[in-house]
């Protein structure tokens, strides 16, 4: 027997925000429904936006705990950086700028919904 993973289902109030966040940050194409958005990039499993109304995003690191979170890794975290906050994403470590961070170890982010997922230096 054997498995394959062939999406990725994330929670979110804002379906829009969500998944256009995602599309801005991966690239690939964007199928809408009314309760679903699917993020199809080429590589990736698909990443669906759930609509979910009551949906509270993670507090993750200093209060409730994340459900799961994406690894994604870069040769230009700067760079990433920019792009994640133009999208709409949030620092949550380091909280200050990324240039006097450190090049070990995670920069870690939430996307508008609060999902939480980490840019690693390649």
């Amino acid at each position: 027997m054997t498995f394959s993973l062939t999406s990725l289902i994330l929670d979110a109030a804002d379906l829009e925000s969500e998944s256009s966040f995602w599309h801005r940050l991966l690239g690939g194409s964007i199928t809408r429904t009314a309760t679903h958005h699917f993020l199809r990039i080429d590589g990736f499993p698909v990443i669906v936006i759930q609509h979910a109304p009551g949906h509270l995003s993670p507090q993750w690191p200093d209060g409730a705990a994340q459900q799961m979170h994406f690894d994604l890794a870069t040769d230009d975290p700067v760079s990433a950086d920019k792009r994640v906050l133009d999208a709409g994403g949030r620092r949550l470590r380091p909280s200050g700028d990324v240039n006097t961070s450190p090049r070990q170890g995670s920069l870690v982010y939430a996307s508008p919904a609060g999902h939480p997922f980490c840019l690693r230096p390649v």
